[in-house]
């Protein structure tokens, strides 16, 4: 496993990032992968190291690199409630600041620095995005069908809003296969929200699949917070493992 820290140029800076790959010359397919809120940390790192394992390149960019270089938050922010909710007070103008445009602009950025690494198939890769990385996975997708195959989030907010700007709005331009797994009682993605999501989907022939984890929090991914659900944190990893393997036929 080779995984190193590496600099993304982009229009607005420079995106720091985790590039691992599995031991070997490849070429490997290729994994996009959207970080929560909290930034590029240990667990981050540890999750992209399991995809590698099954014989992916991923890529894992600080997408919030307009606020710095992460380290994002602190190590008690993350378990403490309290410190949590104000890490995420603090980082909200920066996810606020993630528009559709500059998500689509930072994204052609991360794609071709992907593509120029050796060992990385010349292929359309998978996107795979937690929390707001979620609600930008999409976004991801939507702007570069021809270039991202298949996108799964998790715990993912504001999927579907009023906004002229609610990414439900374009799912049309999806032509690969979509995965979307809804944490339970989530006031960023309620029951109305993934309905409509859902027909958005549905009315744009998108194949996909859509489920509610039940009883799994916002968050449940993350072993390094306080909403970390084991149970439900597997329940991913099969679904994530299934669409990797469907999507990018390794």
């Amino acid at each position: 496993m080779q995984t190193t820290t590496v600099q993304i140029p982009t229009a607005d800076g420079t995106a720091d990032a985790y590039l691992v790959k599995p031991d070997g010359d490849g070429p490997f397919p290729g994994v996009l992968f959207f970080m929560d809120a909290f930034g590029l940390r240990p667990r981050i790192a540890e999750m992209a190291q399991r995809i590698a394992e099954r014989g992916y390149a991923v890529l894992a960019p600080n997408i919030l690199y307009r606020g710095g270089p992460s380290p994002l938050v602190e190590p008690e922010e993350l378990t403490d409630e309290q410190k949590r909710g104000a890490a995420f007070g603090r980082l909200m103008p920066l996810i606020q600041g993630l528009t559709a445009d500059r998500i689509a602009a930072d994204t052609g950025s991360y794609l071709d620095f992907f593509a120029a690494q050796d060992g990385v198939a010349d292929r359309p890769v998978l996107v795979v995005g937690y929390c707001m990385g979620g609600t930008n996975a999409l976004r991801a997708i939507e702007a570069y069908p021809d270039r991202i195959t298949a996108v799964a989030t998790f715990h993912a907010g504001r999927l579907a809003t009023d906004q002229p700007d609610s990414p439900h709005l374009r799912v049309g331009a999806i032509t690969g296969e979509a995965y979307f797994a809804h944490a339970d009682n989530d006031q960023s993605m309620n029951a109305d929200q993934i309905s409509t999501l859902e027909a958005a989907l549905d009315d744009a022939g998108v194949r996909y699949t859509s489920e509610v984890y039940t009883g799994a929090p916002h968050g449940f991914t993350m072993s390094d917070t306080a909403q970390y659900d084991r149970e439900a944190e597997q329940r991913h990893w099969v679904n994530l493992y299934a669409l990797l393997d469907r999507a990018l036929g390794h």
